[in-house]
């Protein structure tokens, strides 16, 4: 297969499908530019070999029509000052402005297209759409990981009109690549942390990290499921009835391929679920009536910091509580240093989804997890060992 590194995209126009969905103030200024300055590696290199580079990407939800809020123009203003050098701009991703845009792109120069997500086809996984936007480019390169879930006309099917000549880019090898640490042949033990509100978004990854975890750590609202399944009186806190079966069944599945499952044995409980409740401290399974366990306690988060600390590889997806609000982010903040800390000491790390990338932005440890993944859904679908149709496509 062909990689970054092997491939001379000298003389070539690359087309390069890019994550810009990027978060803007009011005046369309970039206020959190970390996708973007994830591409400049690949686009560096290809304009390195001296290639051009044609940079396309989607920008919120305009639901296959033109609105100007969400034009890709801002963004490509901000990457020219990343990349060091100006930026052209296509007023649309096909049609006439595109093509002559691209004909006339000389080597080193990088050209961004117009919002694809102003086409409905594009979300349609449309053909013939994906065949215009294959016409601008000579090779497909793949560095979206964020939108790899999706079999979208850009992210998949454009992949099959450059049947020799498509790869990933530096971002999203580097995602399959520490994917591919934690689930294909991890060094044991390896943990796995799992949190966030409910059991039901993340019951297709917990069944699969038992196949390859040693230790399973179960935190946030979701972890009120299981101390219910248990028998345990959970107050007013948010628990799916619906899925105490499931539950169980998790624990028995656990027990059954000897992984050690680490449920909170105590809470920080609060009256309203508001910053300023009143909060107390109790055991998780004996939270009274009226009262919601929205953290976890002292004994869980030196239980849980062990089990960290034993670890060779660790996952992390979800906060262990409504780390939004301040009186109950102490154990997402205990457990992201304390995975902080067992990578210090040896461990590979990956942390992934949207809640918990962001609990390591906001408490400044990013830099000492070993990989932190900028793909949310995708991230969350691929531990849930589903094969990924953007990733799927080049690889065939």
């Amino acid at each position: 297969m062909l990689t970054m590194n092997s491939f001379s995209f000298a003389g070539k126009k690359a087309l390069v499908r890019v994550d810009l969905n990027v978060p803007q103030d009011a005046n369309g200024k970039v206020t959190d530019d970390t996708r973007a300055r994830a591409i400049v590696p690949t686009v560096n290199k290809i304009l390195k070999d001296g290639g051009s580079a044609i940079l396309m990407s989607h920008l919120g939800r305009p639901k296959g029509k033109v609105n100007p809020a969400m034009s890709l123009k801002p963004i490509a203003e901000h990457l020219s000052g990343l990349l060091g050098k100006p930026v052209l701009f296509a007023k649309d991703c096909i049609g006439p402005d595109a093509r002559a845009k691209a004909a006339l792109l000389k080597p080193g120069e990088v050209l961004v297209l117009e919002n694809l997500r102003f086409h409905p086809e594009e979300e349609a996984g449309d053909e013939g759409f994906a065949k215009s936007l294959a016409y601008l480019g000579d090779v497909y390169v793949n560095d979206a990981f964020g939108t790899a879930h999706r079999a979208h006309a850009s992210t998949t099917i454009v992949a099959k009109f450059f049947p020799n000549a498509k790869l990933f880019g530096y971002l999203m090898q580097a995602e399959i690549d520490s994917v591919g640490k934690v689930l294909g042949s991890p060094q044991r033990p390896m943990t796995a942390i799992v949190g966030g509100s409910k059991v039901s978004s993340k019951i297709e990854v917990l069944e699969n990290l038992i196949g390859s975890c040693d230790e399973l750590i179960i935190g946030g609202g979701m972890a009120n499921t299981f101390v219910k399944a248990q028998g345990g009186q959970t107050g007013a806190s948010l628990v799916e009835e619906d899925l105490l079966d499931t539950a169980r069944g998790i624990i028995e599945k656990a027990k059954a391929k000897g992984v050690k499952l680490h449920i909170p044995t105590d809470a920080v409980v609060a009256d309203a679920f508001a910053e300023n409740a009143n909060t107390d401290q109790c055991a998780a399974d004996a939270v009274p009536d009226g009262w919601m366990a929205l953290d976890i306690g002292p004994k869980s988060i030196e239980a849980f910091r062990t089990a960290i600390l034993r670890s060779k590889t660790l996952l992390w997806n979800g906060p262990m509580g409504v780390f939004e609000m301040k009186p109950f982010q102490q154990g997402t903040v205990a457990i992201a240093q304390a995975v902080a800390d067992a990578t210090s000491k040896g461990a590979f790390s990956l942390v992934g989804g949207g809640d918990s990338v962001a609990a390591v932005n906001q408490f400044g440890l990013a830099d000492k997890i070993s990989y932190v993944s900028t793909g949310g859904g995708a991230m969350l679908e691929y531990l849930e060992g589903k094969v990924l149709p953007g990733i799927a496509a080049v690889r065939d």
